[in-house]
């Protein structure tokens, strides 16, 4: 090899050698999550919730009387609504398209899933009312967070935020915290005449919780107790 063929070879190494050096990938640790795609079914693998037995001093509470805003920027007193049976599922926090969810909430039992429970309740929103429930979601989002959600997913139903933990408070709902964030676990109240008639807990899998609560309304229809 002569010597200005030599050079340049060397050069061209050099060169390499420095976009190497300049243009590595970032670490596993250091790279973005995964934008969240509302589209996308719910992976197959979700930890399934067990029942921890903190929702056993719920049926036969009476509701409290706790007014909540409402995605209609009105306020609702859910003591206060005079339909047959009313229908409000809890839960704990729906994402945002594009953005990343939080930090292993796929692991954490009975937290995946908001987006699509909300689907089915929209979905079956015409049955639920020939079975005379009024249905209101619940999470303690505020109500600004919550009205995205509605308007993107054409909810035609009132979700209640509850960013002050009142109702959560006074009927002792149980909770989780993730990253700073205290959220209600996944829950549903069947309320008959001001009192909580069935609880539905834990919930899951959560696409499919609207079609259960169909089903137990289908099998108790309201005044068959007497």
């Amino acid at each position: 090899m002569t010597d200005p063929t030599r050079r340049s070879f060397l050069q061209a190494m050099a060169g390499v050698g420095f976009w190497a050096m300049t243009d590595k990938p970032r670490p596993a640790g250091a790279q973005a999550a995964p934008a969240w795609d509302p589209s996308q079914p719910l992976p197959a693998d979700l930890p399934v919730p067990v029942d921890d037995g903190l929702c056993q001093h719920l049926p036969g509470l009476a509701v409290p009387a706790i007014k909540l805003r409402s995605t209609k920027d009105r306020w609702v007193d859910l003591a206060a609504v005079r339909a047959p049976r009313v229908v409000v599922y809890c839960y704990p926090r729906t994402g945002v398209p594009g953005q990343p969810l939080l930090p292993g909430w796929d692991a954490i039992p009975g937290a995946r899933g908001c987006t699509p429970e909300t689907c089915g309740f929209r979905d079956h929103h015409k049955d639920l009312a020939k079975l005379h429930a009024e249905v209101f979601g619940v999470s303690t989002q505020s109500t600004e967070y919550q009205q995205e959600m509605v308007k993107r997913l054409d909810v035609p139903f009132e979700v209640l935020s509850d960013e002050h933990f009142a109702l959560t408070h006074a009927l002792r709902l149980p909770t989780f915290a993730v990253e700073g964030m205290t959220l209600m676990k996944r829950l549903t109240v069947i309320v008959t005449n001001g009192r909580i008639e069935h609880v539905f807990y834990p919930v899951f899998p959560p696409d499919k919780h609207a079609e259960d609560v169909i089903a137990w309304l289908k099998a108790n229809p309201a005044g068959a107790g007497g």
